[in-house]
């Protein structure tokens, strides 16, 4: 690249910045309160005039310095000049006048030195036997200076500095500036007040300075504009959200061609709601809208409005509608703002004010500055599942609700991913399992289970292969594992995996009846993936299950009790081995899972009783509880029991198998689901040989 080019990038470079920095300084000032415009604008003013009145000074002394030092010096003799025996006099009149009027033997200028320039000070003229002491102003010593060139009494001109006086000439030095102590020229008071002017203009540059770099830096940590240019990527890379790409596409041709949608009456406010789980892309969506637009976007999150003052979360959205008007069009993101859908009244105060007032900026009636601002509210949850306050809701004209991605789409994103690095990773992966284990989770989960596998692989040297993968998903989703936490705790070993197999077994029983023992589809449906002993210090448990999440919606009555079955599994087999007092309080979760299913099942379904009534739906949630009735605890109750003895009695009959899983995984200390199904096969193939033997 030649120097022409560098430089000239660098003068673009330069350019740019200049103009970043004075858009912000005007967001800035646009947001600011009258009396904090005014005070900057006087500040700024006074800055040049402090600085011009200082320069005017010091060019006035330098101006009459350079005509003190035009003067010419026709007797030398320094301060022998001075005859310090004649008597003083104060003279009378001007010193020009006298000079006329009565040809001076000699003229002593005493002077002193100063920092920039030259001061003069008293003229002693030696005329008739005696000195006659003047102090002349500014102008008669211009004019002294100018005549001093050509008038006779020039040749006869001494300057003495004061500094070479002897004792006599400075204490009547001192006395005659006692004497003309109310008559000093302004030409003496120009150097302290040139001085003090600049260092004034000095200290007011560095506190404007410091005062805006402060402001900004706080101002902008959360309300600054990214121009579309600054965004990277389009709506294009969104993988496998089809319908919601749709919709926004809708908000594109709407926008674009207003004009027209305005001939059929529709004028309203441009507001739009994304509401949906996190991580479904819903930030990502707003920036790319903004790049297809062109519009500058500011991205503020809703929780960072509260400042717990009252008018606090107010004054910031008012703030943020002053830097929008400035650029007329733009697009305003509020993230994580499900507080402000929520219903007003019984909250603070700060809260309802601030929600008012977003109610008041998304209103319909609105100014045509304001109706060129595009909202965007983003939540994470929808009016179908929370209560919201109806005024807000009916602000927005379009509302985007976005969902988890299916099984195609979760193959779709996580080859999107792995394209990216498609150097780094093993050809022809099968994704399946893995798309499998991330049932339920968001694009955002899928993007850090590829990344985790890229740093897994990084670390080992190797590709990204499908056991990478995998072990990247256990790694995102379970957290980190060690086996350090149980290696001395072979009781609480013993026990979490009799625990564990109690849950598999009873779900792989009903595998087992439903598939008819192909082992092949016992293996692609079961849920389980991995039963380990290793301890998980996020949640300070001492064992897991890696399982998939299960994609069906609609769940029978048959489904609700093996599920409830599955999960009175692990304390049922503690009891068979432990007894009841053996029992332990790792099936704390289990129980309240139960609980809440056979509650949906008996008072919110009407299951295993003659009505079919939602008594849940008579609770007011006020509380937080759920009030029931003597009918359904009862049911639940004995359901309850009926479930638990029905799966004591089937692992009752698994126990020697059970047994036997729980020594192997003591040894192995974790078994994925094909390593189980093996175990379990070699156990009943060995168990059966004796009696098919004659």
């Amino acid at each position: 690249m030649s120097d022409t080019s560098k430089s000239n990038r660098r003068t673009d470079g330069a350019w740019v910045a200049l103009k970043k920095s004075a858009t912000r300084l005007q967001d800035w000032f646009a947001m600011q309160p009258l009396a904090t415009k005014l005070g900057v604008v006087a500040l700024a003013l006074l800055i040049p005039a402090t600085a011009i009145y200082s320069a005017m000074l010091l060019q006035r002394r330098a101006a009459l310095a350079d005509a003190v030092q035009s003067i010419p010096v026709a007797t030398p003799g320094g301060a022998a000049a001075l005859n310090e025996r004649l008597p003083v006099v104060l003279g009378g009149g001007s010193l020009l006048g006298f000079l006329e009027a009565q040809p001076p033997e000699h003229v002593t200028v005493i002077y002193q030195p100063q920092l920039f320039s030259v001061r003069a000070g008293i003229v002693l003229v030696e005329s008739q036997g005696r000195l006659h002491a003047y102090y002349p102003s500014d102008i008669e010593t211009r004019i002294f200076a100018e005549k001093a060139v050509t008038a006779p009494w020039g040749a006869k001109l001494a300057f003495v500095p004061r500094g070479e006086l002897g004792a006599a000439g400075q204490e009547l030095l001192d006395r005659l500036d006692q004497r003309f102590a109310n008559a000093r020229p302004q030409s003496s008071d120009d150097g302290w007040r040139a001085t003090a002017s600049g260092a004034l203009s000095a200290l007011l540059t560095i506190g404007l300075l410091g005062f805006l770099a402060f402001q900004l830096k706080g101002q902008f940590k959360s309300l600054k504009f990214i121009e579309p240019a600054q965004v990277s990527g389009s709506i294009d890379e969104l993988v496998g959200m089809d319908d919601i790409k749709a919709e926004v596409g809708q908000i594109v041709d709407q926008y674009q061609r207003r004009a027209e949608y305005a001939e059929y009456g529709i004028r309203k406010p441009f507001n739009v709601m994304f509401s949906g789980p996190a991580g479904t892309g819903k930030t990502k969506l707003a920036s790319y809208l903004a790049r297809e637009l062109g519009l500058p976007i500011l991205f503020h999150s809703a929780a960072a409005l509260e400042t717990g003052y009252v008018a606090g979360g107010s004054s910031t959205l008012n703030r943020i509608v002053a830097i929008a008007r400035r650029r007329k069009r733009s697009i305003v993101f509020l993230d994580e703002a499900q507080d402000l859908f929520m219903k007003r009244g019984g909250r603070r105060k700060f809260d309802d004010d601030t929600a008012n007032t977003l109610l008041a900026l998304l209103d319909g009636v609105r100014t045509r500055e304001d109706t060129e601002i595009i909202w965007i509210v983003a939540s994470n949850f929808s009016s179908a599942s929370m209560q919201m306050d109806e005024a807000m809701l009916r602000r927005f004209q379009m509302k985007v609700d976005f969902r988890l991605p299916n099984r195609d789409e979760r193959l779709h994103i996580i080859h999107h991913y792995l394209a990216q690095r498609a150097d780094k990773v093993v050809p022809k992966l099968d994704l399946g399992h893995l798309v499998a284990v991330t049932e339920g989770r968001s694009p955002a989960d899928l993007e850090t289970i590829v990344n985790q596998a890229g740093i897994m692989a990084v670390q080992a040297g190797s590709l990204i292969g499908a056991d990478t993968l995998m072990q990247a998903a256990e790694r995102v989703l379970v957290g980190n594992v060690n086996t350090s936490t149980t290696d001395e705790r072979e009781r609480d070993r013993r026990i979490i995996a009799v625990h564990e197999w109690g849950h598999f077994l009873v779900d792989l029983e009903r595998e087992r009846r439903v598939t008819g023992d192909d082992w092949n589809r016992i293996l692609a449906e079961m849920k389980t993936i991995k039963i380990s002993l290793k301890a998980i210090p996020r949640n300070n448990a001492l064992g897991f299950v890696f399982y998939k999440q299960g994609s069906s919606l609609l769940k029978t009555k048959g489904d609700i009790e093996h599920d409830v079955r599955v999960l009175l599994g692990g304390m049922a087999n503690e009891e068979l081995f432990f007894g009841e007092d053996g029992t332990t309080n790792g099936a704390y979760n289990d129980i309240t899972r139960v609980t809440q299913l056979l509650h949906h099942a008996v008072g919110e379904m009407g299951m295993f009783r003659k009505t079919r009534l939602n008594f849940g739906a008579l609770s007011d949630g006020a509380g937080g509880g759920r009030a029931l009735d003597e009918e359904t605890r009862s049911i639940m109750e004995a359901q309850s029991e009926r479930l638990y003895a029905e799966t004591k009695a089937l692992l009752q009959q698994l126990k020697p198998l059970s047994e036997h899983l729980v020594g192997r995984l003591m040894q192995s200390i974790e078994m994925d689901l094909a390593e189980a199904l093996d175990e379990i096969r070699r156990f009943e193939a060995e168990r059966a040989r004796p009696s098919a033997e004659p």
